[in-house]
């Protein structure tokens, strides 16, 4: 389900193909966040045009609202918001853990904060409030697979307890425990299910003639300690999953963590399965990342710097290793009231061949929403451009 068609020589950089039941994604690949089931801002077929291969989908926000039983009436969260090509789907976890109080962030609290706690985490899920009506809730490893699976997600993350920055070292070490423990609940769920469905006499239906179910990938977690990144990541390398994520690397750690986290863990993935790198990041986190030998990231940089004016343009120097191969520019300085030009000369997106920069500027002045539209579909073109670049550059 995995093909690596080029690899670099001199750094671990490779250009693949992960095959799922609703097509091929290339890798390295960026993936457009649809917390809620939609891209903020944009339709499914302005995300087709700017070329994304794969969307993310959030399992607590779509269990909680509109709820998996109107989404499987719809057919799936494909059909639902009118999507054919392959959605990756987290576990959920992150969002639960971050309704805890500030204690449970790693933060300095009151005692009675702790008390106040909406979340109660054991070693057979998470208990939580919902937000919205108050209501008690529980996610386990088997329900965030049932519910991922209801969603008839192409790639399926297992639920993970990921630690805030910074926290103490036993409170990564208890997501670490947590993390393999609900990795293994997940995978044997997941199996116990694919087996079922695959003895059904209606099967699987998919495009495609060799992958016929979905993706599960494994998360490996240890925040910033070297042997319990170490050993997390032994430890779901030994349950076995179609491809391997490392989370908890972008919860408020210092910046410098990442190559130093990223060291740590690749000696112990495979070659021959796909790396995710959840939350990141950066134009140049990303290069550096993809020579580093990762082939996925996700990131909201893009679509919440476009909402805030703030517009990814390229520099004109083409080694992508310099970080001046980019540059960031706010829009609603006053410079770019009279300025007339596109936003970037070398962009090709539907608002730099419209519009210019002095219309944007006047867009967000004036709070007009078509401002938010024009300014995500640029950042996200440069944002896939970049990975064509990644692919095409070796």
């Amino acid at each position: 389900m995995f093909e690596i068609t080029k690899k670099n020589k001199k750094t671990n950089k490779r250009i693949g193909l992960i095959k799922t039941k609703s097509g091929g994604i290339k890798t390295p690949v960026f993936i457009p966040i649809a917390t809620k089931g939609a891209v903020k801002n944009l339709i499914p077929e302005e995300l087709f045009e700017l070329g994304a291969d794969l969307i993310l989908g959030n399992t607590y926000h779509l269990w909680l609202r509109p709820d998996i039983e109107v989404i499987r009436k719809a057919g799936g969260l494909h059909q639902f918001m009118n999507w054919s090509l392959p959605i990756l789907t987290d576990s959920g976890g992150y969002q639960i853990f971050s309704l805890g109080p500030k204690l449970h962030r790693g933060l300095t609290a009151r005692k009675n904060e702790r008390e106040k706690s909406s979340v109660k985490i054991t070693d057979k899920g998470v208990v939580f409030s919902d937000p919205f009506d108050g209501r008690k809730r529980f996610m386990s490893p088997e329900k965030s697979i049932e519910i991922q699976l209801e969603l008839s997600s192409d790639i399926i993350m297992v639920l993970d307890e990921c630690p805030p920055y910074p926290c103490t070292r036993k409170q990564a070490e208890r997501a670490v425990r947590h993390t393999t423990l609900w990795a293994r609940k997940c995978k044997e769920y997941f199996d116990k299910n694919q087996k079922s469905r695959k003895n059904q006499s209606t099967g699987w239906r998919t495009k495609s003639k060799n992958i016929k179910r979905p993706l599960l990938f494994g998360i490996i977690q240890g925040s910033v300690y070297k042997d319990l990144r170490e050993q997390s990541a032994k430890e779901i390398l030994e349950i076995g999953f179609d491809g391997y994520a490392i989370g908890g690397v972008a919860v408020g750690e210092p910046r410098n963590y990442l190559p130093k986290v990223l060291k740590w863990v690749l000696p112990f993935l495979p070659e021959n399965k796909p790396r995710y790198l959840m939350g990141l990041g950066r134009p140049e986190e990303i290069v550096r990342a993809v020579n580093d030998g990762i082939d996925m990231f996700d990131c909201v940089i893009p679509t919440r710097e476009a909402r805030h004016g703030r517009l990814y343009i390229w520099s004109g120097n083409k080694n992508l290793t310099n970080k001046r191969f980019y540059k960031i520019i706010q829009i609603t300085n006053a410079k770019f009231v009279r300025n007339f030009k596109p936003v970037d000369l070398n962009c090709g997106c539907y608002t730099c061949r419209n519009f210019s920069r002095a219309y944007l500027s006047h867009l967000f002045k004036t709070q007009e929403p078509l401002a938010l539209r024009l300014a995500t579909i640029h950042n996200l073109k440069f944002y896939l451009d970049l990975m064509v670049k990644l692919r095409e550059f070796f």
